[in-house]
């Protein structure tokens, strides 16, 4: 927020300050006499001078003061049957000197430096409570009533000024806290966000070493094509030379592609292995989302059993969240998916199970094909298909199988992932 964005808040401040202060100060109550009230207009007061950046709390009790005093005098005019302004004036302006002072320590003190020291505040307010309540009470006793401040009065003073100062400071309290849940329901959201994306990058660098396991070996079969050819003084040899070589060349352009990929993976300030419980559950919320995107109303159950370690996060998102978003894609509409996590024999189990359409017999043994896919868009054209074949290459990879059954009842598809536990935990757990 830049300077003249906070003198304009402060601004607005300021004037809710003179409008509200005095209003509050109706709500009273008279522990000495008629004239001396104790309202809820001084707490009020305390917390929002806590909100002010730059206008100074001393020129802020100085036009309260004001304020309070002419809101006072006002109120005698309309309510009062024989109305005097001398001495409406000479009996309400003593709580003047109440609202400048309390100001002006406000300032001297420097309070709006501790709001991270909440106990700091507390014990300021108290102080400054005090000494501005006692001023006041002086300037009412000595030039209003001409008498002298008792001790019973400066004792019933302290018990009213923790209560004030300590009230207004629960109430900033709680905007702190709520302030924090905010912030911490922002970052949640921004994390999540960064996860799937370093998923779905991890997703492609599993593709990109593939690629590259692939380039290495045509490589070394193309340069064994040019030794045989060589051999047998063949032309062609030299052609055989070539495409080794620009192979090889697009390998090395891989590599560079996939370095920089794994850089950008390892440099992000995101926790690489997330408790099982969180990531079940937000792969809930990321899906959630996906629904509500796609204007669907699906209803998500999550089925979780034992204790579960710490998992490898984006390995978890590319393969479980793959399937889970598959489902909510299935799904016209309305429906429910079931999502379970829980560990037998040292293999971890991950089942998505969904009540969309299913997909029929014959495509089952194809539906882990690269290229095979149900799902077309509005115009008719096909998916990637890519998704569950490269679930089932991924899970291969680290000692696992997917399988796809039939729900026990009704329609739609199970998903069943099992993986050994120690491919998804860290080395040495």
């Amino acid at each position: 927020m830049n300077w003249n964005q906070l003198w304009k808040k402060d601004m607005y401040l300021l004037i809710i300050l003179m409008v509200v202060v005095p209003i509050a100060g109706e709500l009273n109550f008279h522990p000495f006499n008629d004239m001396f009230r104790v309202s809820f207009g001084t707490p009020l007061f305390f917390f929002l001078l806590l909100f002010l950046r730059r206008v100074p709390a001393a020129a802020a009790g100085i036009l309260v003061g004001i304020s309070v005093v002419l809101f006072r005098v006002c109120l005698d005019w309309v309510l009062q049957g024989s109305f005097h302004m001398t001495e409406s004036f000479y009996l309400r302006y003593p709580v003047f000197f109440y609202y400048f002072i309390y100001g002006s320590l406000f300032s001297l003190c420097r309070v709006n430096k501790f709001h991270q020291k909440p106990i700091v505040i507390g014990c300021l307010g108290i102080t400054i409570e005090i000494i501005a309540s006692m001023s006041e009470l002086a300037f009412y006793h000595m030039l209003v009533l001409g008498t002298t401040i008792t001790v019973s009065e400066v004792n019933k003073l302290i018990i009213i000024a923790i209560f004030r100062s300590f009230f207004a400071l629960g109430f900033l309290n709680m905007m702190n806290l709520y302030e924090t849940k905010l912030k911490e329901s922002q970052v949640r959201k921004e994390n999540e966000n960064m996860l799937m994306y370093l998923s779905n990058l991890y997703v492609e660098s599993v593709h990109l070493k593939k690629t590259l396991q692939n380039a290495e070996l045509i490589t070394q079969e193309a340069y064994q094509l040019y030794r045989n050819l060589q051999a047998n003084d063949d032309l062609n040899s030299k052609t055989a030379l070539k495409i080794a070589g620009e192979v090889h060349e697009i390998k090395k352009d891989n590599q560079r592609i996939f370095a920089g990929l794994s850089k950008l993976l390892l440099d992000k300030n995101v926790a690489e292995y997330v408790e099982g419980h969180e990531l079940a559950e937000m792969i809930v919320r990321i899906n959630e989302k996906y629904a509500e995107m796609l204007e669907k109303d699906i209803r998500f159950s999550e089925h979780i059993e034992g204790e579960h370690a710490e998992y490898h996060v984006y390995t978890v998102l590319s393969i479980f969240n793959n399937l889970v978003a598959n489902a909510v894609e299935a799904i016209e509409g309305r429906g429910l998916i079931i999502i379970k996590l829980y560990k037998r024999d040292k293999h971890i189990f991950f089942e998505v199970i969904d009540d969309g359409p299913g997909i029929a017999q014959k495509y089952k043994k194809l539906v882990f094909k690269p290229g095979f896919t149900s799902k077309y868009d509005q115009t008719g054209t096909p998916s990637t298909g890519i998704g569950l074949s490269y679930i089932n290459e991924m899970v291969t990879e680290l000692g696992g199988e997917v399988r796809l059954e039939d729900r026990e009842t009704g329609g739609g598809c199970k998903f069943i992932v099992c993986l050994p536990e120690f491919s998804l935990k860290r080395e040495g757990e």
